[in-house]
């Protein structure tokens, strides 16, 4: 059934264009967003005073541990990384502007394929205290392989700059589709929210917590698959860790209220969202728990599952019990998936992004290049080059 239903919605979307208005083509996409009124920031707190709700939360329940940034852990690399330089690529323009730094279209001058490299200060890194956020991304990505998620092909530093180089995925964000309809279908819905369950499965099965799921961080591919993107906030956890990050419509109450947290974590809107809601009163509501949402005409199912990923006590939260993930995929809502099927991608996509050809970014906005470009691997002072030893220290 899902892919018939899938292939009506194909057929009503293939003919829209793939361009977005997004003011946000960096949280997603690739980096750190721009705000606006759509777009929902991501936070940590390295670098974002906690309400004093939640300090006082954290007070009343755990008076002696304080909000202190995590240490990088040890992961397996399963992936060999590339030796990348700047003078490898042409950059063809600017796909998304963020905190650190760009996000660039560019084709390398060796085998002709497009990817996107992330440009990121250095100097605004450490100032904004996000050396361990920025070490865990290139960490994370470097120790997973799979069809959703995205891949990092090699990491390397100047002077000035850090650059990852990963794939480019021309689809554009999952939000920018979710904002032009509106509200998924039933099916359309339950495709996308079954393909992230297969990448976060797979990311608890090696121990790492993503912490920054939303519809502005899943790319679609040339063929409408999802890549997860934006690594920023993950994690290796094989038992908890503390640090409040992540978005603030979607955080789980045990990370508002500063409690130790692990892996367990349709309308077109997050479940707590209101326009113009305060975070402390945002932050209320989610410790609350459903009793407060506004639930739209969902299918039973459907809201059933949600009920159970909203669980307030996380030991009998779905994912977090005895079964697992299985719980999960055996849920009546996902009763048609095959599973298998899915992760081979041998399912068709309800919407397939319109790509002109290699290389096509019409899915992403346009910035100003600002001639940004220009200043990458020219010689600077460099007082943070040890800070990143990850990245492979080349010349331009």
């Amino acid at each position: 059934m899902i892919k018939r239903m899938a292939s009506k919605f194909h057929l009503r979307n293939h003919g829209d264009t793939a361009s977005s208005s997004s003011a946000s083509a960096t949280s997603s996409a690739y980096t750190q967003s721009t705000l606006s009124h759509e777009t929902r920031l991501s936070i940590s707190t390295e670098r974002t005073s906690l309400h004093e709700w939640v300090k006082h939360q954290s007070e009343q329940q755990h008076p002696a541990v304080p909000a202190a940034a995590e240490e990088p852990a040890t992961v397996q690399v399963r992936r060999t990384m590339g030796a990348y330089r700047l003078s490898d690529f042409i950059i063809q323009r600017t796909l998304g502007t963020g905190s650190f730094g760009r996000v660039h279209l560019v084709r390398s001058k060796h085998n002709l394929r497009f990817y996107a490299i992330k440009v990121l200060s250095k100097d605004r890194i450490v100032r904004m205290k996000q050396e361990t956020h920025t070490r865990n991304e290139q960490m994370m990505l470097k120790a997973v392989q799979h069809p959703f998620i995205i891949n990092l092909w090699g990491a390397f530093q100047d002077t000035a700059n850090l650059y990852m180089v990963m794939d480019f995925v021309p689809g554009g964000e999952l939000f920018t589709l979710l904002r032009r309809s509106n509200r998924f279908p039933d099916p359309v819905a339950k495709f996308y929210a079954a393909e992230v369950a297969l990448a976060l499965n797979y990311l608890h099965s090696q121990d790492i917590i993503y912490r920054d799921l939303k519809p502005e961080n899943i790319l679609l591919n040339f063929d409408g698959h999802i890549k997860i993107a934006d690594f920023g906030f993950a994690k290796y956890c094989n038992t908890t860790v503390w640090t409040l990050c992540g978005t603030p419509d979607y955080l789980a109450p045990e990370i508002i209220g500063n409690a130790r947290y692990n892996k367990s974590m349709l309308s077109g809107l997050p479940p707590f969202h209101e326009p113009d809601i305060s975070p402390v009163v945002l932050y209320e509501k989610i410790a609350q728990g459903p009793s407060c949402v506004k639930w739209p005409a969902f299918h039973p199912n459907a809201t059933d599952l949600i009920l159970k990923f909203m669980e307030r006590d996380p030991s009998k939260r779905f994912g977090n019990m005895l079964h697992g993930a299985g719980d999960v995929f055996a849920h009546p809502w996902f009763a048609e998936v095959d599973w298998k099927k899915l992760l081979n991608r041998e399912i068709t996509a309800p919407y397939l992004p319109k790509i002109a050809s290699d290389g096509d970014a019409s899915a992403f906005e346009r910035y100003p290049e600002e001639n940004a470009a220009s200043q990458y691997g020219q010689m600077t002072p460099d007082p943070y080059g040890d800070r990143f030893p990850d990245f492979d220290y080349t010349s331009s």
